[in-house]
C-alpha cells in the first residue's frame, strides 16, 4: 500500500496548539490512601500531530487521556483542547452487540442530530474508509477482532473530532493485523487534519506511528523524555531506522524502571 506523506504542522487559520497540558497533576483519593497518578505534566501537541505516550504500567497514560477527554478533572494545572471536538477509542472495540456495524457507526451520528438517510450514507462512507464496505449489515460477533477495531475507528471518525485519543487500540491484536491497521491509520490521518494522542506499551509501534514519542516516568507520571521521530513515511515496523530509535527509547525506559526498582 502506498501511503501519502503526512507532516505535523499547524493548520491554516487554526491555533498552533491543539492540546495543551500545563502543570497538570492528578491525585486519586485523599489522606493516607491518596495516589498521585500524574505530577506536573506539561505537554503541547500541534494540530495534525501524532504523539505517542509510552511508559511503565500504572504511570498514568490512560489517566492523561481521560483528562484530555474531560472524563476526569485535574487536581492541579490546566488542560486545554483548542476549541475542537475530542473522540476516544479504547483498547476494546466496545461495540453494541445488538447493532450492526453500520448501526454502531450511526449511533455516533445520531448524537449530532443527523437525519436517518444522512446517517446511513455517512456510516457507509466511513465503513468504506476503513475498508469494511459490504460489512455494514454484520453484527460484532460476525467480525474478526481487527474488523471490530475498524468499526470502532469508523465510529470515532463519525464524530468529526479534531482530536482522536487512542488507548492501546491494537494491543490485543495479532502482529499481522496490527501492522495492517497501522497502514490504515496512516492512510486516514494523511487525508485528515487530525491530532492523535496514542497510548501504547509497544515501543516499535510508537516509533512506527508517531511524529513524537513522549516517555512518562513510573508513578507518578512525569514527562522524562520527548523524542522526535525524524523517519520518513511510509514506515515499516521492522525497518532498521524504526528499530534503532525504538532501542534508544527502550533503553531510556529500562533506565527509568531500574531507578524505581521495577
Amino acid at each position: 500500500m502506498t501511503l501519502i506523506e503526512r507532516q505535523a504542522r499547524p493548520s491554516q487559520g487554526k491555533a498552533s496548539v491543539s492540546v495543551r497540558l500545563a502543570g497538570v497533576s492528578k491525585v486519586f483519593g485523599r489522606g493516607s490512601s491518596a495516589v498521585r497518578a500524574l505530577d506536573r505534566i506539561s505537554l503541547q501537541i500541534a494540530p495534525g500531530e501524532f504523539v505517542c505516550l509510552i511508559g511503565a504500567s500504572g504511570c498514568g497514560k490512560s489517566t492523561l487521556l481521560s483528562l484530555v477527554a474531560g472524563l476526569e478533572q485535574p487536581t492541579a494545572g490546566e488542560v486545554t483542547v483548542g476549541g475542537g471536538k475530542v473522540a476516544f477509542m479504547f483498547q476494546e472495540a466496545a461495540l453494541f452487540p445488538w447493532l450492526t456495524a453500520a448501526g454502531n457507526v450511526e449511533l455516533a451520528l445520531r448524537a449530532h442530530g443527523s437525519a436517518k438517510a444522512e446517517r446511513q450514507r455517512r456510516a457507509a462512507e466511513l465503513l468504506e474508509l476503513v475498508h469494511l464496505g459490504g460489512f455494514g449489515g454484520k453484527r460484532p460477533h460476525e467480525l474478526s477482532g481487527g474488523m471490530r477495531q475498524r468499526v470502532s475507528l469508523a465510529r470515532a471518525l463519525a464524530q468529526d473530532a479534531d482530536v482522536l485519543l487512542m488507548d492501546e487500540p491494537f494491543g490485543a491484536l495479532d502482529a499481522m493485523t496490527r501492522d495492517v491497521l497501522h497502514d490504515e491509520l496512516d492512510r486516514i490521518c494523511a487525508g485528515r487534519d487530525l491530532t492523535v494522542l496514542f497510548v501504547t506499551h509497544n515501543v516499535r509501534e510508537a516509533v512506527r506511528l508517531g511524529d513524537r514519542v513522549v516517555v512518562l516516568s513510573s508513578r507518578p507520571g512525569r514527562v522524562i523524555e520527548d523524542f522526535d521521530v525524524p523517519i520518513g513515511r511510509p514506515r515499516r515496523i521492522d525497518s532498521a531506522a524504526v528499530a534503532e530509535l525504538a532501542a534508544r527509547i527502550t533503553d531510556r525506559l529500562r533506565e527509568e524502571m531500574s531507578r524505581h526498582g521495577k
